[in-house]
């Protein structure tokens, strides 16, 4: 049964937190007539322009350009990364997907390493310390018509372009329940660990990514799978198990040690 073109009401339980050390609750929200062809971002806005008129504060939320390209938007729905629909993102989310009178439970990412700034905002900065730890390639790698000078199988292409799909929204991150970032960080250096581009730098590139993924604080991985069961892109976990050969072949690189 499709509820599509039409409205529901709904009742949010939407996690309300005014700052990083402030203690946060779930605040109940009724929601009427929100029309199923909304997407869930858009439904909190229509949501926040009734606060709004009526005084209250309104839910502050991460988004940027709702086309689940970016990676800003994200929020635990009903306990999951991004909502119930696999493969996409928490502004790709339409609210046809709900059904009249549903109660619906949303929360922020939570990991130590994502502190709280307010309601549903977290602090994903970690995320760029990583990438900055190494997530590039020195080397001059020239135009796009240079690129295709350097011959690469297609095989080797596909599984680079597939780690490089990754847009860091931090979805792997809140569905681990270590709060593990390794299918983030393994994306990142499988993308560039796998093209000649990035071999010269690979050693050094996975022993500072992996070093500064624990100085920030995430946890290490269990082989749970939540992480690529909740990833938008369907980042594989393979990746993981490249990021551990490489770490353990930087561990021998004398450059490194």
């Amino acid at each position: 049964m499709t509820t599509q073109g039409k409205t529901i009401n709904i009742t949010l339980k939407v996690w309300r937190q005014k700052g990083p050390g402030v203690k946060g609750k779930l605040e109940t929200i009724e929601a009427k007539n929100i029309s199923t062809d909304m997407s869930f971002l858009e439904m909190l806005d229509t949501i926040n322009e009734g606060r709004i008129v009526q005084g209250k504060e309104p839910i502050e939320f991460d988004n940027d350009c709702r086309e689940g390209i970016c990676g800003m938007c994200g929020a635990v729905v009903n306990g999951i990364p991004h909502g119930p629909e696999k493969a996409m993102t928490l502004c790709q989310l339409h609210m046809r997907k709900f059904k009249n009178e549903d109660i619906i439970v949303v929360e922020p990412w939570r990991a130590r390493a994502f502190p709280i700034i307010k309601d549903l905002v977290v602090d994903r900065s970690a995320l760029d310390k990583i990438i900055q730890s190494g997530g590039f390639v020195s080397m001059v790698a020239g135009g796009a018509p240079d690129a295709n000078a350097i011959p690469i199988s297609q095989n080797i292409a596909e599984k680079a372009m597939d780690a490089a799909a990754c847009i860091g929204c931090g979805a792997c991150v809140a569905a681990c329940p270590n709060a593990s970032a390794m299918l983030f960080v393994s994306a990142k250096i499988s993308q560039l660990a796998l093209l000649p581009q990035g071999k010269p730098e690979a050693a050094q590139r996975a022993w500072n990514m992996v070093h500064a993924m624990d100085d920030c604080g995430f946890g290490n991985c269990t082989n749970e799978k939540e992480c690529e069961a909740a990833c938008p892109k369907e980042i594989s976990i393979v990746n993981i198990a490249r990021m551990n050969r490489e770490f353990i072949k930087a561990g021998f690189a004398s450059h490194v040690m």
